[in-house]
């Protein structure tokens, strides 16, 4: 990568911190936003649906939309409303207009990303994109992992608010360096609605949304469980999950950035074959390490939240490499997003239906490990297609 590319991918990253702060943390501002508002704990945390049904459902429509030769323009436009609806969520006077501003900055959230992948994709040579994009995966993980922690002891002092000023501060910082370093894009090729649409009848691109769905279900709903499954007295009733969660995150920081050079050096699907392996390995194996003791359950946790975030990573570059050629690719990277927050939502159901129904909780950790095969099987046949 040359030093502009590299440095317009770093600034793409820090906008990826800022929106994995912003994705995650309202959930922890639950408390402090429903007293603030007078409502139940179950009405603020409406915000994260609000956020996340925008971010993923949202965010393909208005990807579609967009003008090819206004790329870069599309990608600094995003990252504003971003920032705009996160500053005007601190200033909100009532909750129904904080509701209607998350899901305004969800949609932000989606499109930037979207067109952040594409955008860094474009500008850095074919043999360092995987890195790029592992580079801005690893940014979001790292805002997730460490800026939702900080944000959270910054609103326990000095209000919920706090935690959205901060994270506007660093998407106007993003977005500054981004207006001023990020060079012209190619314009992607002029393309009807309808066209572009057509990716949802292409079979290869739908494969590869197939696995990621199915590696969402896996990862992100039982990542849901995690405290119940912990608690749980086979598991050794872990009564703080802190540490666990901590080593998740550290471990799909770690995944996020290592995985660049791999998908750089080797077959893009093959590196997904190997990952939902793992994945299914380390959710099969999780129930019985804790079992033996809850320590041991550190490393298929350690290797479940590496091989998780890891996985979207060659996702995203295989998807930018076979759509970009046909005007595509944002479009692509932002249904590859639907597809993460739909499989979170699906592993969330299915998980809270298995403990309605007093399932042990070992067969939330197996059936997410039999969902991730069901995915390596998928990768496995777009493998065999790839070689043919």
């Amino acid at each position: 990568m040359t030093d502009q590319s590299r440095l317009s991918v770093y600034l793409v990253a820090l906008g990826a911190f800022a929106l994995g702060m912003a994705s995650y943390v309202t959930a922890g501002l639950i408390p402090l936003i429903g007293d603030a508002f007078a409502v139940s704990a179950a009405t603020a945390a409406q915000l994260v649906t609000a956020f996340t049904l925008a971010y993923g459902l949202g965010s393909p429509i208005v990807v579609a939309l967009l003008p090819g030769k206004h790329q870069r323009l599309g990608l600094l436009v995003a990252l504003a409303v971003f920032i705009l609806a996160n500053i005007a969520s601190a200033l909100a006077e009532s909750f129904i207009t904080l509701a209607i501003w998350r899901a305004i900055a969800g949609m932000g959230a989606g499109v930037y990303l979207a067109m952040g992948i594409a955008a860094s994709a474009a500008i850095t040579h074919e043999d360092h994109r995987g890195k790029a994009i592992a580079i801005i995966m690893g940014g979001m993980a790292s805002g997730t992992v460490l800026g939702v922690p900080i944000s959270l002891l910054l609103a326990e002092r000095l209000g919920w608010q706090s935690a959205l000023w901060l994270i506007s501060a660093l998407g106007l910082v993003a977005y500054a360096g981004l207006h001023a370093k990020l060079p012209a894009l190619p314009a992607a090729p002029a393309l009807s609605l309808v066209r572009k649409l057509a990716i949802l009848k292409n079979p290869n691109a739908m494969a590869i949304l197939a696995v990621s769905l199915l590696g969402a279900i896996a990862s992100l709903g039982m990542y849901t469980f995690i405290a119940p499954f912990m608690a749980a007295p086979e598991s050794g009733a872990v009564q703080s999950i802190t540490g666990y969660l901590w080593v998740w995150g550290i471990g799909g920081v770690a995944g996020s950035f290592l995985i660049g050079p791999l998908v750089d050096k080797f077959v893009g699907p093959v590196v997904t074959l190997a990952i939902m392996l793992l994945l299914s390995l380390a959710l099969i194996a999780l129930p019985f390490m804790a079992s033996v003791h809850p320590l041991m359950a550190l490393l298929p946790i350690a290797l479940w939240g590496a091989v998780g975030w890891a996985l979207q990573v060659p996702q995203k570059n295989e998807l930018v490499r076979t759509r970009q050629p046909h005007g595509d690719g944002n479009l692509a990277v932002a249904l590859n997003e639907s597809a993460l927050y739909l499989g979170s939502a699906i592993g969330a159901a299915s998980g809270g239906l298995m403990l309605a129904l007093n399932l042990p909780v070992s067969s939330l950790a197996l059936g997410a490990g039999v969902i991730a095969l069901a995915g390596a099987a998928t990768q496995l046949m777009i493998v065999i297609r790839t070689n043919r």
